[in-house]
């Protein structure tokens, strides 16, 4: 049993295999997976998929990415599609300053604003941060998101990061990079973070763990992310999956 946290089944990708790769992680013993959502495009496809797969459950927000074409309409939609009894969470919200295309200030009033989405609809938080850190946290704080909490999806920062993050009601999930064999940061966040804040995912298709890595990933692979972390903990791959499965449980209330 397990729980990939953090798939876009939505995407592209799958739109040729989209079973094939199900049936595939189900196989595996990956028994729920939550999609995010995170444009117009990939929120409709997630709300066809959590209805047609009892075992799917969505995640829909905006990405800051695309900040630039927030408007209050996608505001009042994601609102009105919140109250679906299998959306679990806002997001992925945040900010990404290694892409151009939507400026700083806007990113974050869009990240402030889903903030107070989520606090409105009482569902916990899903943060994309890349390059951002800083100001992540500092929006996290004045905008007292940890009334709500959520999760730092594929959490790349330091073990002292980590740590403020827990502090402001937040899990930490890791993704394929913790099996990276340069990936130094994430391997001492898996062993530091505590086992009972501590979710996993793919972000399939995309951070691909290794011995897969330049391939397409899939939820499948989550299993491996599991593994290598009971590895660097020391522990068994049972504990890892009933941990994390019970954390994904509460975070997400499944």
């Amino acid at each position: 049993m397990l729980i990939d946290t953090h798939v876009h089944l939505n995407a592209d990708q799958y739109e040729t295999d989209l079973q094939e790769v199900i049936d595939r992680a189900l196989e595996a013993g990956i028994d729920r997976m939550i999609v995010v959502g995170f444009d117009e495009k990939t929120i409709k496809r997630t709300m066809q998929l959590i209805d047609q797969y009892d075992f799917v459950y969505g995640v829909i927000g905006w990405h800051p990415v695309d900040a630039i074409d927030f408007n209050d309409d996608y505001y009042d939609w994601i609102k009105d599609l919140s109250k679906h009894p299998k959306i679990v969470a806002i997001g992925e919200m945040g900010l990404d300053y290694h892409w151009d295309k939507s400026p700083k200030n806007i990113q974050k009033e869009v990240f402030k604003r889903q903030i107070q989405l989520a606090k409105e609809v009482n569902l916990p938080i899903v943060i994309h941060n890349r390059e951002a850190t800083a100001d992540v946290i500092e929006i996290l704080k004045s905008e007292n998101a940890q009334e709500v909490g959520g999760v730092m999806h594929s959490f790349s920062g330091s073990p002292e990061t980590c740590d403020e993050v827990l502090m402001l009601n937040f899990m930490i999930s890791l993704g394929g990079p913790v099996t990276f064999k340069n990936a130094k940061q994430p391997k001492e966040v898996a062993k530091h973070v505590p086992l009972d804040r501590l979710i996993v995912e793919t972000d399939a298709p995309y951070l691909t763990p290794h011995p897969y890595r330049g391939k397409r990933n899939e939820p499948m692979h989550v299993k491996l992310v599991a593994e290598e972390i009971a590895s660097l903990r020391g522990i068994t791959y049972e504990e890892v999956a009933k941990q994390t499965t019970l954390n994904a449980e509460r975070l997400f209330k499944l």
